[in-house]
């Protein structure tokens, strides 16, 4: 049989990795700089050219060479070949030295993510088969005792060479698995990291191996994700302290060193010198080693890379000091600022809840920008066009995410009366903005983020529908940044009743802008008259349909714009006697009042709601009050403390901010709990507890604002607002009932005293004119190792990717109920690897275990908007509600999008879509994943007949960026 020749070259999108890479693009030369240790310990030159050789015999060995199919091959070996040295030379431009697991690891992956499964089971299955076959060649000539002394290893310490302590490398792995000895095989940790080390080896590659040591066993059980932590600790204290330091020791060490990182981060200019008047002896002692152990790789790998200080490269923070500083920066202004200092550590370091991305970024420094978003309206002028985009790059600058109204600036082809000329629209600017975003990254911690809103009636809104679009004039087109559609509820009537929608240029209409309700369609329906009778020139009328099915279209095919609801978000907004919600946020959780006067400002932060879980009597897991509403109190404090304590780069948003005190407190974890219950998150049991929980979370946080009232005064706008005319946020879904004159279709009950609450609040005031908003959380729920947000999981096991590398994410509540039932081996591993982390189609795994441990895409979105309506009738502001969608259909998307505006929701935010192939691999027995039914709640009656997409729009670009991407954590602005 004659077969196509592997490949030998490397493709030319290769990145050249030294400075000879220009004259031998594809010779041995340009990898000069690169190693490969081999599993005996030798070392060898890294030679890409055989990795496409191993792929190919791979790729032949599963459907042989004939024909077309060893040119495809060749093809896809060559692209998968770029990838894998991508990924490998990506975090070592200038060399490095890699293990051949890590090469196979990196193959393996490629070969997954390329859809090629089958290929990739084999070498899954084959890579094990021949680890077995070593295990037992190793077994057989060797004692069962812990490995020795490599002969002749030797180390380099600090210029010094001296030889390996092995004696002291097991017992330092040892004591990273404290908590997991039964589960982890510390001797095969030592064995695997001696087999990767040479003769001369620098000291810190020393526990390097180990890590990697320990990260490649993690999908075999997660428990090794936190021993990788602990060694990666044992780094980062070597680095910080200057020696090596046992976690035992660290007690001892931790209030020691304290007092000089404090004085360090002064003395290099990082610190504000205010944190040196605290009693440090005091705060030192305070800290808690033990709660190192609490971080899972990626959580402290992330702390590591971009969130601890460091001076001319090197880290100066360590964990529990880390949280001690942020902690610190919050209290400055406390009469007591060592007890509550101690008091926001406590919450903050055992994980109840954590501060948003900007706050532990920055507190405590001398740029304490702790805030996490920014609302601004543009004005319809070139000068405050100009100065929009000049606080975009001013607030951006120090973490901040933006959201701004576009909605008052003239469409394309208005008149202009300064020069007798016609406007270009609002597109434009946007590329302006666009480029802005990507030159004001965040000081090179992470690129600038921002999304630009547009109302429905505006007369670019087709054009602005398009702007993420790859085809097209690129000089009209926003890659960079995102969009948001604000929807009148007039033309969700209007699509409801398949009515004609009018566009029209906000030079024309400029009331529109600020009305909304009953009010607003009293106007746009005046206008309508005005633009029949020819008294409006510049217009537009399309079916509501028509364009409806575009939004569709435009969110499936790009992503965006997202899907926000204008009246909703402004007759249930606390602040309505005051101002007018023109936008949401770069998330879509935040609705705050803005003007051309004011920018609007919130601070976030998120409880970690599976932390207040507790075992009832009958040994059931249920919602611990009393701990909520003490971490509530403490968090709500915090929020509020930010507002003072920020550092405003605008003075719009200082002036906005200090009227009106508004913050957002969060939930993550929403997943964990269900877990914890037995419960699936596709079933009525789960929007129950969406609904209860919800509830006492904003009951206990309401109640903390006004508490913090009595303390600290009412903030200045209270008078007026519907806090002080008695009606809560629950109350307001009447107000949306009379507005909209019918469709909302919302559930009511309540399980609280919110009578004695309404009462304490209209007597007492709230310190804070909104509080609660449920942010994405995507790096904080890293952090702390828990479901992010509201959300379900993505997978049950894959490989996320972000900007402190790869890492391996295994679902810990699935593989302790699967190790409980004897069903945790290598073959589920395989398969899990194979089903791309679903259960679906794993037999042997018992029907109510798969149900539980469905994924994102494998739910019914339907049940997602269910328990997002439970929790929004109890939110004073909104949440950043993603959408997770297999399947895609025209009929789909306008089931769930409809289903989200009756049902009273606020905001949407990303629609993630599976692609064909991925919902094949995972598809359940009934061949379909979360497609909706009118057999699930919330298919209700009423709603309008589905307009399908045309079927070259449905196979249109699926959104590809998900959870386990690099770049999915385009949010983290606000978390």
């Amino acid at each position: 049989m004659q077969t196509t020749q592997p490949a030998t070259s490397l493709p030319e999108n290769l990145p050249p990795s030294s400075s000879d890479a220009t004259t031998e693009p594809s010779g041995a030369g340009q990898w000069h700089s690169f190693h490969i240790i081999r599993r005996n310990g030798s070392v060898v030159s890294f030679e890409p050219g055989k990795i496409a050789v191993a792929m190919t015999k791979a790729f032949l060995a599963v459907s042989g060479g004939q024909g077309a199919a060893s040119a495809r091959i060749r093809e896809l070996v060559e692209q998968l070949t770029a990838q894998v040295v991508n990924a490998l030379v990506r975090h070592r431009p200038s060399g490095g030295t890699f293990h051949i697991e890590e090469i196979q690891d990196q193959v393996e992956l490629a070969l997954m993510r390329s859809g090629e499964h089958d290929v990739a089971r084999a070498y899954v299955l084959y890579r094990e088969k021949r680890a077995q076959e070593r295990a037992r060649d190793t077994a057989a000539n060797t004692q069962s005792s812990p490995p020795q002394e490599k002969p002749g290893i030797s180390v380099l310490d600090k210029g010094a060479r001296r030889p390996l302590d092995m004696a002291l490398l097991r017992k330092t792995i040892a004591e990273a698995a404290t908590g997991h000895g039964e589960i982890i095989d510390v001797d095969a940790i030592l064995e695997e990291t001696v087999k990767n080390l040479y003769d001369g080896v620098p000291v810190e590659e020393v526990y390097k191996s180990a890590i990697l040591a320990a990260r490649a066993l993690v999908e075999t059980d997660p428990a090794y994700s936190y021993v990788t932590a602990g060694l990666l600790l044992h780094t980062i204290r070597t680095e910080v302290l200057g020696r090596e330091v046992a976690q035992s020791a660290m007690t001892d060490g931790y209030a020691q060193y304290f007092p000089e990182f404090i004085a360090l981060g002064i003395e290099s200019g990082l610190l504000d010198a205010k944190l040196g008047q605290f009693d440090l002896v005091r705060l030192g002692q305070a800290l808690q080693a033990q709660r190192d152990h609490q971080f899972n790789y990626l959580g402290l790998q992330t702390l590591y890379d971009r969130y601890f200080l460091h001076v001319r490269g090197r880290r100066i923070e360590l964990p529990q000091i880390f949280f001690m500083r942020v902690a610190m920066g919050l209290a400055l202004n406390e009469p007591e600022r060592e007890a509550r200092a101690i008091e926001f550590y406590e919450i903050l370091s055992s994980f109840d809840f954590m501060s948003s991305t900007p706050t532990l970024f920055n507190s405590g420094t001398l740029h304490s920008q702790l805030s996490s978003c920014y609302l601004t309206t543009v004005s319809d002028d070139l000068e405050g066009i100009y100065d929009a985009i000049k606080e975009n790059a001013l607030l951006a600058k120090y973490a901040g995410g933006l959201g701004n109204d576009w909605t008052p600036v003239r469409a394309l082809r208005s008149h202009i009366k300064g020069t007798n000329g016609e406007s270009q629209g609002v597109v434009p600017f946007l590329k302006v903005v666009n480029d802005t975003a990507v030159a004001v990254n965040q000081g090179g911690k992470r690129k600038g983020a921002v999304c630009a809103y547009l109302e429905t009636w505006h007369l670019d809104i087709e054009e602005f529908l398009e702007l993420r679009k790859n085809t097209g004039d690129e000089r009209r087109r926003t890659h960079d940044m995102n969009t948001a559609n604000w929807i009148p509820d007039m033309f969700m009537k209007r699509v409801m009743e398949e009515g004609e929608w009018t566009l029209f240029s906000p030079s024309d209409v400029p009331d529109l802008h600020d009305k909304y309700g009953q009010e607003f369609e009293k106007a746009y329906l005046a206008y309508e008259a005005k633009a029949r009778s020819g008294e409006i020139k510049l217009f537009k009328t399309i079916p509501a349909l028509s364009l409806w099915r575009k939004m569709l279209s435009m969110l499936f095919e790009t992503g965006h714009p997202w899907l926000t609801f204008k009246d909703p978000c402004n007759i249930r907004s606390p602040q309505q006697h005051v101002g007018v919600v023109h936008s949401s946020n770069l998330c879509t959780e935040i609705t705050l009042n803005t003007n051309e006067s004011e920018i609007a400002v919130c601070n976030l932060g998120s409880v970690n709601l599976s932390a207040h879980m507790k075992r009832n009597e009958a040994g059931q897991f249920v919602l611990d009050h009393e701990k909520l509403q003490r971490t509530i109190n403490i968090a709500m404090r915090m929020l509020d403390n930010v507002i003072d304590i920020n550092y405003y780069a605008v003075e719009k948003a200082r002036n906005a901010n200090m009227r009106h005190r508004p913050v957002g407190m969060g939930i993550m974890g929403f997943q964990d709990c269900l877990y914890k219950m037995k419960v699936p998150f596709a079933s009525q049991a789960a929007v129950e507890f969406s609904d209860q929980s919800m509830e006492a979370v904003c009951y206990y946080a309401y109640q903390a604002s006004s508490k913090l009232a009595i303390e600290r005064g009412a903030y200045s706008t209270f008078k007026g607002s519907l806090w002080d005319r008695g009606i809560l946020p629950k109350d307001t879904l009447a107000l949306l009932r009379e507005q909209r004159g019918g469709y909302v279709d919302t559930n009511d009950s309540a399980t609280l005293d919110w009578d004695a609450l309404r009462a304490h609040i209209q007597q007492h005031g709230m310190r804070n004119s909104n509080c609660v908003a449920i942010a994405p959380t995507a790096t904080i729920s890293n952090i702390i190792g828990v479901s992010p947000c509201i959300e379900p999981t993505y997978r049950n096991l894959y490989v996320k990717s972000n900007l402190s590398g790869e890492f391996t994410v295994v679902n810990e509540d699935l593989v302790h109920d699967l190790k409980a039932l004897g069903l945790w081996d290598e073959v589920m591993v395989a398969d899990l690897k194979y089903f791309d982390g679903s259960l679906a189609r794993i037999d042997r795994i018992p029907a109510e275990l798969r149900e539980r441990y469905a994924t994102a895409f494998e739910i019914d979105p339907t049940w997602v908007v269910e328990c997002a309506a439970r929790r929004q009738k109890w939110i004073d502001q909104a949440q950043s509600l993603n959408i997770f969608m297999a399947g895609v259909s025209g009929k789909k998307l306008d089931h769930i999008y409809k289903l989200a505006w009756v049902r009273g929701l606020k905001t949407t935010y990303y629609l993630r879509a599976s692609g064909a192939t991925n919902a094949e691999k995972s598809t359940g027995r009934g061949g379909e994943l979360n497609a909706v039914s009118s057999s699930v709640p919330g298919a209700a009656a009423g709603l309008a007949a589905a307009p399908a997409l045309p079927d070259a729009e449905v196979v249109g670009a699926v959104c590809t960026m998900r959870p386990g991407d690099e770049g999915f954590e385009e949010c983290e602005a606000c978390q």
